[in-house]
C-alpha cells in the first residue's frame, strides 16, 4: 500500500483496434482511486476507434507522460500492430520500469511481452491468445487475475475489472477498493455460465475458436518474430 498523502500517476495506453472495455473497465476505477490523476497517453491526440467502432481520443502524447505510478496497457485487435512498434514498446518498456505496477488486460499482455516485460513472469491474457504467452518466455496460469512482481494481468476483457480492484486495493487498500467497487455496484450475475472455455457449452466454445482462428494465428506468427529478435 501507498501513503494516502503520495500522489499516484496513473496512465493507460490508448491505440487504434483496442477492445474498448479493456480501456474503460479498469478506468471505471483507476481514475476514482484517492489522490491521483488519470491520463490516457497515445500516439496520436487524434480519434481512433475500438474494434467496433466507438470513438477515444488521448489525453496526451505518449512523449507527454511523466513517469507513471500505474500504467495500464489493455488489448484488442490492435494490440498485434503495436507489437513491432518502437516507440510504443519503448514507452511501455520504459514506463514500466518506474512503474508501482504495470496492469495488463486481455491481449494487453501480449503487448508486454513483446515488450520483454514477461520473461520468468506468470501472467494469463484472453482465452484465445493463451497459448502464446510462452513464446515470449512467460508462465501461462489459468486464473482470471494473475500478480507477478510488480504486474498484474487481467484476461480477458472484463476481467480488467477485477484486475483494476486488485491494482487499488494493493495501492490504496481493501476499503478504497471496496467503496469504488460499491460506487459502481460491481456483483456480477450473468445469465449464462459462458464466460470461460471451460465452462461454456461445447458449441459455442467452437464457434468461439473458430471466429477468433485467424486473429490468434496472425498473433502467433507477429509474436514469434518478436520473440526471435528478443533471444527468446
Amino acid at each position: 500500500m501507498i501513503p494516502p498523502d503520495t500522489h499516484l500517476q496513473i496512465g493507460s495506453l490508448l491505440f487504434e483496434g483496442l477492445d474498448q472495455i479493456d480501456l474503460t473497465g479498469p478506468f471505471e476505477i483507476l481514475s476514482r482511486m484517492p489522490n491521483s490523476t488519470y491520463r490516457l497517453y497515445g500516439k496520436t491526440t487524434d480519434t481512433v476507434r475500438d474494434i467496433r467502432g466507438l470513438r477515444l481520443a488521448a489525453d496526451a502524447l505518449l512523449a507527454d507522460a511523466p513517469q507513471l505510478d500505474v500504467l495500464h496497457v489493455p488489448g484488442g485487435y490492435g494490440q498485434e500492430m503495436l507489437m513491432e512498434d518502437e516507440e510504443v514498446l519503448s514507452w511501455v518498456r520504459r514506463q514500466a520500469a518506474g512503474a508501482k505496477c504495470v496492469l495488463s488486460v486481455c491481449t494487453g499482455a501480449l503487448i508486454c511481452g513483446a515488450a520483454g516485460l514477461l520473461k520468468g513472469r506468470r501472467a494469463t491474457t484472453h482465452w484465445s491468445a493463451f497459448e502464446l504467452l510462452p513464446i515470449f518466455g512467460a508462465i501461462p496460469v489459468n486464473q482470471r487475475v494473475v500478480a507477478d512482481g510488480n504486474m498484474v494481468f487481467a484476461a480477458g476483457v472484463t476481467a480488467g475489472i477485477d484486475g483494476g480492484l486488485r491494482v487499488a486495493a494493493d495501492l490504496r487498500g481493501a476499503e478504497a477498493a471496496q467503496t469504488i467497487q460499491l460506487y459502481m455496484q460491481y456483483a456480477p450475475e450473468p445469465p449464462f455460465n459462458a464466460g470461460t472455455p471451460e465452462t461454456a457449452p461445447a458449441s459455442v466454445v467452437s464457434t468461439a475458436r473458430k471466429n477468433a482462428r485467424a486473429i490468434t494465428e496472425q498473433r502467433r506468427e507477429t509474436a514469434q518474430r518478436v520473440a526471435q529478435r528478443l533471444g527468446l
